[in-house]
């Protein structure tokens, strides 16, 4: 048992099949191996960790997701180097993802922070960071 670690994080989407598309190939970067899969959601595991993404009810989809309301503002990953971080970017910048910051990328998180962050399908922000 890993006492005190993070089992996992469920997010509701507005668009499920948006979602999968945007997170899959992402995570899969990663290291995250497909976990779960049924109608209204699915989910990716990398060791005992796993996110899961559902389908919002029509009923409450009505209500926009903004990462600065009282909630959930970004996910934040460990990358491997500045490489990684390198290569993701082209990636990202490939599949017209919005990159976030631009104008002070990588360090947008500061002098000694080599990142990128982006928005995923429904606009919460992603954080990959070097290691290095």
């Amino acid at each position: 048992m890993s006492f005190g670690k993070l089992h996992h994080i469920e997010i509701y989407v507005d668009d499920l099949e948006k979602t999968k598309g945007f997170w899959s190939w992402f995570l899969q970067e990663l290291g995250y191996k497909e976990f779960q899969k049924w109608e209204e959601g699915f989910s990716f595991k990398l060791a005992e960790t796993y996110i899961v993404f559902v389908q919002t009810e029509e009923r409450f989809r009505n209500i926009k997701y903004h990462r600065c309301r009282s909630g959930l503002n970004h996910l934040a990953f460990h990358g491997s180097s500045s490489e990684f971080i390198d290569e993701l970017t082209i990636k990202l910048r490939a599949r017209q993802i919005n990159i976030l910051y631009e104008d002070r990328h990588p360090f947008a998180g500061g002098e000694n922070v080599y990142a990128v962050y982006f928005e995923d399908t429904d606009r919460m922000k992603v954080e990959v960071v070097a290691e290095n």
